[in-house]
């Protein structure tokens, strides 16, 4: 390991943001020359962490960095250290990204005990982005004992914070009709706490309506393995509610270590991460192949011009991969 890397990882451990900061910088830089520190990075982080990964999900809109705020404060209030890494949507014609959410943030950005980051999500479907959860243990392992992921805010199909945190809360607005997607599949299913955002600003009986409503549809859904979620009320603006969300999610944080379904979740997260890792990685690999190099441009023109099916193309791609022949006409 080098010197460099080493005391960066020793710096990591006490807590050091500036230290952490180079870090997360580390983890998505996508560089070829990057992934080797970046595997030495992760195999010097031991030991098991013991902290809580809170993720926040919800469409766009509905108040998800306001909230993340408000909840943040509260948790520092109760003596942990948090940190959030904010995920951004990417324009997908140039790439970029504004990365605003941390200007909504205005106090956990500037409060000495919390770590804020945003991040692009740089085309990365599911509402993290591509190492959202190295990133995630880089924080745990700089002593931050509460984890808030907040995402892009895609919609229904936003199922990869799962798969990265210990608890999923789906943030939506009472009277936009939202309280009507608990029938659905997709996101609801990975909700461990439902909360109805913005209800100082909609008439009481219409959030007791949706209140009601989304009871009545998470009767319909499979229970989580923790039991139905909770449907909470709060204004994230105004703090109304925050700190009985912070009790609900430390209750839940609480029962699923004791009965062990966060240790079983943690596992399947990890086997998930594995086959995502090495599905990345054959394909990096597979497009270094000079063969496939050469071969994909006729493809791509073939397909572009209706000529070809892509499913076709793939097939024939990947007999060029597996024989070293050339591709069948």
């Amino acid at each position: 390991m080098a010197v460099a890397d080493q005391d960066l990882i020793a710096a990591l451990r006490t807590g050091d943001r500036s230290a952490l900061a180079r870090a997360v910088t580390l983890v998505e830089s996508r560089r070829p020359g990057d992934r080797a520190r970046l595997t030495t990075l992760l195999g010097g982080l031991n030991g098991q962490p013991s902290g809580l990964r809170i993720g926040i999900t919800g469409i766009p809109g509905a108040g998800k960095s306001t909230l993340v705020d408000a909840l943040g404060m509260a948790l520092l209030d109760r003596g942990h250290r948090v940190a959030v890494l904010a995920v951004d949507p990417s324009s997908p014609r140039s790439g970029g990204s504004i990365l605003a959410d941390k200007t909504r943030m205005t106090r956990l950005a500037t409060d000495p005990r919390a770590f804020v980051r945003p991040t692009a999500a740089g085309g990365t479907l599911g509402g993290v982005a591509l190492r959202t959860r190295e990133a995630l243990l880089l924080c745990e392992a700089a002593g931050f004992d509460r984890v808030l992921v907040e995402t892009v805010g895609a919609g229904q199909n936003e199922l990869d914070v799962e798969r990265v945190t210990d608890l999923t809360v789906l943030l939506l607005v009472a009277g936009t009709g939202d309280e009507l997607q608990g029938i659905k599949r997709g996101i609801m299913e990975a909700a461990d706490v439902v909360v109805l955002n913005k209800t100082d600003s909609a008439p009481p009986a219409q959030v007791q309506a949706a209140v009601n409503d989304l009871t009545l549809a998470l009767r319909l859904l499979p229970p989580r393995e923790g039991g139905r979620p909770p449907v909470l009320r709060c204004s994230a603006l105004s703090g109304d509610g925050i700190d009985r969300l912070a009790d609900a999610l430390e209750d839940l944080g609480a029962r699923a270590t004791a009965s062990g379904i966060l240790a079983q979740r943690r596992r399947a997260q990890a086997v998930h991460w594995l086959h995502a890792g090495l599905g990345q990685a054959l394909l990096e690999e597979a497009l270094q192949d000079q063969r496939l190099a050469a071969a994909l441009p006729e493809m791509e023109q073939a397909v572009a011009q209706m000529g070809l099916d892509p499913l076709v193309a793939v097939d024939r791609l990947m007999a060029l991969l597996r024989t070293g022949g050339a591709p069948p006409p």
